[in-house]
């Protein structure tokens, strides 16, 4: 028998939720959960060297499949022999199947077999099938592969929700039967919408073959906070107890929470680069904005909880000019601090679960700063 590509193992389950601390063992490393996953899409955490990545306490990054296939292409790919050494990255990487940027593209194409789209680059034709998907995530190498999923938008009608968790499993059931590469994880992912019904459906569908990790896909794409709330909590602890659950493209404090009191283990999203570029900070006592002229002058750094690389050698105030001379290190240096708030934070959720204090820890959090608990 086939030695499993990972090792999933629970080492405590809290007490007054469902939050659960454990811990993923892959050939590039462990990874300790719940955990925050930096989005490395074109093969790098944008403005970040690895010695960064390494500081901050990255445990693994998620590269997306379709852009890498774009760029730099399968033949370099294949030349540096993965991904992991094409960036000098040794720890674990989870590739995206791309499903969500394909159907964001306009004037794509669905049928039962693939998905047909025209490159962002040149405009040329490309196809997807499910089992092209994973000929492009073996030659990258990944760790954890992601199944080719339909993913529509949060407020499409139910028809089409249907459809899509249709093609979704028909698709699953391909990619499990075609995947070869033993040492590479797959997960598959539950589609559904908002509406309960449909995820249900998904979930006994997706459930009933034996991935390595299963995800919920499909939200955090512009529904509402309550309805993203109301799937999480019908379905989170729903995933099968004994793999990894994963919520795809989360990362604020508000949802970071919401996941990881209802089972989840792992989330990613570009949310903390993506705000760090463009001059807000995420600190303990809320969010800041460091353009503004109330920091001109401030000789503290971003946040005095923070450990971070720029929290220990720059003020405020400097960050402030950084910004405001346009200066690339700005935002590097905001990207170095958000990134570190983040896996930080689920640091801090890992310890409060391993003593039941998982939930006072999130009172405390949202007492004590201006994040909201509803959005």
């Amino acid at each position: 028998m086939d030695e499993a590509p990972i090792k999933f193992e629970i080492k405590h389950i809290d007490k007054y939720t469902g939050a659960r601390r454990g811990q993923i063992i892959t050939k590039h490393g462990m990874i300790e959960t719940p955990v925050f996953m930096p989005v490395g899409t074109n093969a790098t955490v944008k403005g970040l060297t690895k010695y960064y990545l390494d500081q901050i306490g990255t445990e693994i990054i998620l590269g997306n499949a379709l852009h890498l296939y774009l760029r730099p292409g399968m033949d370099v790919l294949s030349n540096f022999e993965g991904l992991h050494n094409f960036m000098n990255w040794q720890k674990p990487i989870l590739t995206d199947s791309g499903g969500f940027q394909v159907f964001s593209l306009p004037k794509t194409k669905l049928t039962d077999e693939k998905v047909v789209f025209k490159s962002p680059l040149d405009g040329s034709e490309i196809e997807i099938t499910p089992e092209k998907s994973l000929d492009i995530q073996n030659v990258i190498g990944s760790d954890i592969a992601m199944v080719l999923d339909v993913c529509v938008n949060s407020l499409s009608d139910y028809n089409t929700v249907k459809e899509s968790v249709e093609k979704t499993f028909k698709w699953a059931l391909r990619s499990k039967k075609y995947h070869y590469k033993k040492d590479q994880a797959l997960f598959g992912i539950v589609q559904g919408g908002l509406f309960e019904d449909l995820r249900s459906l998904s979930l006994s569908q997706i459930t009933s073959l034996d991935f390595d990790g299963y995800a919920l896909g499909g939200l955090a794409v512009g529904e509402k906070y309550q309805d993203s709330e109301k799937i999480l909590k019908a379905f989170g602890n729903q995933l099968p107890d004994n793999k990894p659950r994963y919520i795809m493209g989360i990362g604020s404090p508000t949802m970071m929470f919401l996941s990881v009191e209802n089972g989840m283990d792992m989330f990613d999203c570009v949310l903390p680069t993506r705000m760090g570029r463009h001059g807000t900070a995420l600190t303990w006592k809320g969010k800041l904005n460091l353009k503004s002229s109330a920091v001109k002058y401030d000789e503290n750094p971003i946040d005095d909880e923070c450990d971070c690389y720029t929290c220990k050698n720059h003020s405020r105030g400097y960050l402030h000019h950084l910004f405001k001379r346009e200066e690339m290190l700005g935002k590097i240096l905001l990207s170095i601090h958000n990134l570190r708030f983040n896996i930080s934070l689920v640091e801090r959720m890992r310890n409060a679960i391993e003593k039941d204090e998982f939930k006072f820890f999130k009172e405390e959090f949202f007492s004590r700063s201006t994040y909201s608990l509803t959005n």
